[in-house]
């Protein structure tokens, strides 16, 4: 396998970044996951947007999305494979044992890795734990994961692939690497950006595709919901069959199953929406 760091391909099994890195002593990076498929990237461009936005809000410099775009394509070459998680990772770089940032300038890997295609529905939790919407990070895709990660093995250890969160003030947000939206009388509602919740490439798609609207649900949303289903990067859109104890039968419902076939026939017809 090879990853692009410092500037070129490298061999997986020699590449390295400093221990003193800030994406791992602090935790100071951000990061986008793109679905590839047969060797093609879907939607990079949104990606590429969002990884600016999350570099400017972080402090970072912009990245360079000229070497981003070229690093994307040399290592979907050199390792192919029908379907692909590409996985770009933008750090402070080099830097001391503490929150300042040093001098040596950010560091750069794109690595791919084999998925699989989501099955067609999954079970879903909720978490006692809350998403900040005021928070410095709010919207921003950083390497800050342990919290998802904390959720997602609590999610596991009850049979679902995904924990659900409320924000401060009780509204339904997000998942720990998903945006989740609900059927309510056959309208598609997911919460809005405000809810302290991620900016989701496909969350975006599916709001321009279905008419999805923005609105502020109360977590217990879920507890009445007719339909709810899941959006991200390699989901694309999945049912939820239960959330908690609740069975949802019939999933995919009709309106989530109206949402997928779109979503696959334009996203078909177009790479980079």
């Amino acid at each position: 396998m090879k990853i692009w760091l410092d500037g070129g391909l490298q061999d997986t099994e020699s590449a390295r970044v400093s221990v003193f890195d800030h994406g791992l002593t602090v935790g100071d990076g951000i990061f986008e996951t793109v679905k590839a498929v047969q060797g093609r990237p879907f939607a990079l461009t949104r990606h590429l947007d969002r990884l600016t936005r999350s570099a400017r809000g972080l402090g970072l410099p912009d990245p360079d999305l000229d070497e981003v775009r070229r690093a994307c394509a040399a290592v979907l070459e050199a390792n192919p494979m029908p379907y692909g998680r590409l996985r770009i990772t933008y750090t402070g770089g080099h830097g001391p044992l503490g929150s300042d940032r040093g001098e040596h300038g950010p560091t750069l890997v794109v690595a791919l890795g084999e998925a699989t295609r989501r099955p067609d529905s999954t079970a879903v939790i909720t978490v006692p734990w809350t998403r900040n919407e005021r928070g410095a990070l709010t919207g921003l895709k950083t390497t800050s994961y342990a919290e998802n990660v904390v959720a997602l093995a609590r999610a596991h250890q009850h049979g679902a692939s995904e924990a659900l969160f409320a924000n401060t003030v009780g509204q339904l947000c997000e998942g720990t690497g998903s945006n989740v939206f609900v059927v309510l009388d056959g309208e598609i509602h997911t919460p809005p950006v405000a809810s302290g919740c991620l900016a989701g490439i496909t969350r975006a798609l599916v709001v321009e595709w279905n008419g999805a609207k923005e609105t502020d649900l109360p977590l217990d949303v879920l507890e009445r919901a007719d339909e709810v289903f899941l959006t991200s990067s390699l989901r694309d859109i999945q049912a939820v069959h239960r959330v908690d104890g609740r069975e949802l039968p019939g999933t995919p419902g009709p309106v989530t199953a109206k949402a997928v076939r779109a979503f696959d026939e334009r996203s078909a017809a177009d790479l980079d929406p």
